[in-house]
């Protein structure tokens, strides 16, 4: 592995065993509930969604907090200040119900521990589509959540999000190294593009994985315990 500095990981699917297919609408689900006295679901869902379109394609100038919110406020004569603190709310006391859904992964601490032992720069690079707090508790859903991380990308501190190469290369300018320092380790497309940089890729297969035929060939595959004889 010889120049590599740095071990960037996705969380769902990777280092937490979770079926996005489930998670998600029942994520969205309990979100949107958590407002449904003040905005009907049938005109949330469509407001989550575009919202999300538009962090999807941020370019980089604003952060995807801002995104989110630029397309999303003001939704049905609601601004910012009504509706924030029901979302946060919902983060603190309702998030955590989805847990459930959730298992963890027994080498996923075994794998972060190895990382750090060895020196190597550590990386959360989950799709920085949620709060922060959000990914935290997901982190100790997966029984990684005490170490101290080199970054945890999330919607607060990331201005682009998978698959745009712009969200990998934040990343190296923020870790200042180059791509070829680092490898990403993730059981999806939107990981394994992290290739097109120069990167090498580490794919961890789950019920989540459907690479397309375009995506570059990961430079290693196998579970968390093979990565760990890797670093």
């Amino acid at each position: 592995m010889g120049q590599l500095k740095a071990v960037l990981f996705d969380l769902d699917g990777t280092l937490l065993d979770v079926d996005l297919n489930q998670f998600v609408p029942k994520y969205i689900k309990l979100l949107v509930n958590s407002v449904a006295h003040l905005i009907p679901p049938k005109k949330m869902v469509p407001a989550i969604l575009k919202a999300s379109e538009f962090v999807d394609r941020n370019d980089g100038k604003i952060t995807n907090l801002e995104a989110f919110s630029n397309a999303f406020f003001p939704v049905e004569g609601y601004d910012k200040d009504d509706i924030q603190p029901l979302f946060d709310k919902f983060y603190e006391e309702d998030f955590k119900k989805l847990k459930k859904l959730t298992k963890k992964k027994p080498e996923a601490r075994k794998v972060i521990q190895t990382a750090f032992n060895k020196d190597y720069k550590v990386v959360i690079a989950t799709r920085p589509v949620l709060p922060l707090t959000s990914i935290e508790q997901r982190l100790d859903w997966a029984g990684i959540g005490d170490f101290p991380y080199d970054l945890i990308t999330s919607i607060e501190n990331s201005c682009a999000t998978k698959p745009n190469l712009l969200y990998y290369e934040l990343i190296f300018k923020y870790l200042n190294l180059s791509a070829k320092e680092c490898i990403m380790v993730g059981d999806e497309d939107k990981d394994m593009v992290c290739a097109k940089l120069g990167s090498q890729t580490f794919l961890v297969n789950s019920p989540n994985t459907n690479l397309k035929t375009e995506t570059p060939e990961p430079t290693y595959k196998g579970i968390l315990r093979d990565l760990m004889n890797l670093l």
